[in-house]
C-alpha cells in the first residue's frame, strides 16, 4: 500500500519546468511507500495503533531535519487553526489505522488497489458536501471506477457466498480497507481546508504530532514489545514513510500534478512483483481486473482535471483587465 491520501499532501512551493526530473522523484517516492508498507506488513503480530505511532514518529524526524536545513522549520510549527489540525489527524489517525490493518488480513497489491478509490470518493464528496461542480465524464469515470473497486472486494466479502462466515479474516480487512478510503478522502477534504490559512510545512508535521500522540491512545488495548527484528522493520518503515514524503513534496516543484500524478499506480505493479517474491501472494485475476479498472478511472479523472484546470486559467486571463 502506498501512502493514503490522509498521509500526503501538497508540495510546499511553486512549480519548475522539469517534467523528467518530477516524475523520477514520483517513482522514487511510491518506491519508498511501497517499501513502507512492506515492511509493515512483515511485522506480523505488531497492532494496526503501534503501526501508526513508528509510521508516524520516526516519519516526522527525516521531515524536521529536512525543513531545518531549508531553514523552514520556524513554518512547521506556526499555525493559526490548531483545532482543524486535530481534527485532521482524529480522520487520518482513524485511516491509517484501518489501513494498516487491512495490510494484515490482505495480500499487499489487493490492499493497495483499494486505496486508489480515494480520488474517487473525494469527487463524490466535493459534489456533495462541497457543492462542487461534477460534469458526466467525472461521473462517469468515478462509477466505473468504483466498480472496480467492488469487483476487488466481492470474492472477499464471503457473508454473500453460501456457506462462507462473516467473520471472514479477509472479509474483515477489505472492508477495512474501504473504509480506511473513505476516511481518506474525508481527511483530504479536511486538507484542503487547511490550505486556505496553514502552511503545507505546518499541516505535515502537526499531522505527524497529532498521529504519534493519538496512536498512544490504542496502548490499552493491546501494544506488544516488538522483537527487534520488528522494531528495526518499523523504525525502517516510518524513515522510509518520511522520505517518501519528502520525494513527493520535491517532485511537484517540476512538473504539474496532473504530470505527475499518474505515476502513483506504478505502486501496483511493484506491490504485485513484492507480494509474490516476499509474501507468496498470487493475485487474482478479479484483483488485476478491479485494479485496471481502478487505474483507468483514476487516470481519467486526473486528466479531466487537468483541462478543466486549463480552461479555468484561461478564463481568468480573459477576465483580467
Amino acid at each position: 500500500m502506498t501512502a493514503p491520501a490522509s498521509q500526503r499532501d501538497l508540495p510546499f512551493t511553486g512549480v519548475a519546468n522539469d517534467p523528467v526530473r518530477g516524475i523520477v522523484l514520483k517513482v522514487l517516492s511510491v518506491c519508498c511507500f511501497v517499501v513502507m508498507a512492506t515492511m509493515l506488513k512483515a511485522t506480523q503480530t505488531i497492532p494496526a495503533g503501534e503501526m501508526v505511532f513508528f509510521r508516524a514518529f520516526f516519519a516526522m524526524l527525516p521531515v524536521l531535519l529536512f525543513l531545518a536545513w531549508r531553514g523552514r522549520l520556524a513554518r512547521a510549527f506556526a499555525t493559526r487553526r490548531p483545532l482543524g489540525h486535530i481534527l485532521r489527524g482524529l480522520v487520518g489517525v482513524a485511516s491509517m489505522s484501518l489501513g494498516f490493518f487491512a495490510l494484515t488480513r490482505l495480500p499487499l497489491p489487493e490492499a493497495t488497489a483499494i486505496t486508489y478509490a480515494t480520488p474517487l470518493l473525494i469527487v463524490i464528496f466535493s459534489a456533495l458536501l462541497l457543492k462542487e461542480r461534477v460534469h458526466l465524464f467525472r461521473w462517469t469515470a468515478v462509477v466505473v471506477g468504483l466498480l472496480g473497486v467492488v469487483i476487488i472486494l466481492w470474492p472477499r466479502l464471503t457473508v454473500f457466498t453460501q456457506g462462507a462466515a462473516l467473520g471472514n479474516a479477509e472479509a474483515v480487512g477489505a472492508i477495512a480497507a474501504l473504509l480506511a478510503a473513505v476516511l481518506s478522502a474525508f481527511a483530504m477534504l479536511a486538507v484542503r481546508n487547511l490550505l486556505r490559512t496553514e502552511r503545507t510545512e505546518a499541516i505535515v508535521t502537526y499531522f505527524f504530532i497529532s498521529a504519534s500522540v493519538l496512536s498512544l491512545l490504542t496502548l490499552p488495548f493491546g501494544w506488544v514489545m516488538p522483537t527487534p527484528e520488528q522494531a528495526a522493520l518499523l523504525i525502517g518503515a516510518g524513515f522510509f514513510g518520511g522520505i517518501g514524503q519528502l520525494l513527493l513534496t520535491s517532485c511537484y516543484r517540476y512538473a504539474d500534478m496532473s504530470v505527475i500524478a499518474p505515476f502513483e499506480y506504478v505502486s501496483l505493479l511493484l506491490t504485485i512483483v513484492i507480494g509474490f517474491f516476499v509474501f507468496a501472494d498470487i493475485p487474482t485475476l478479479t484483483m488485476l481486473a478491479g485494479g485496471l479498472i481502478i487505474v483507468a478511472s483514476g487516470i481519467a479523472v486526473i486528466l479531466r482535471e487537468h483541462v478543466l484546470g486549463l480552461d479555468r486559467a484561461r478564463d481568468r486571463e480573459a477576465n483580467t483587465p
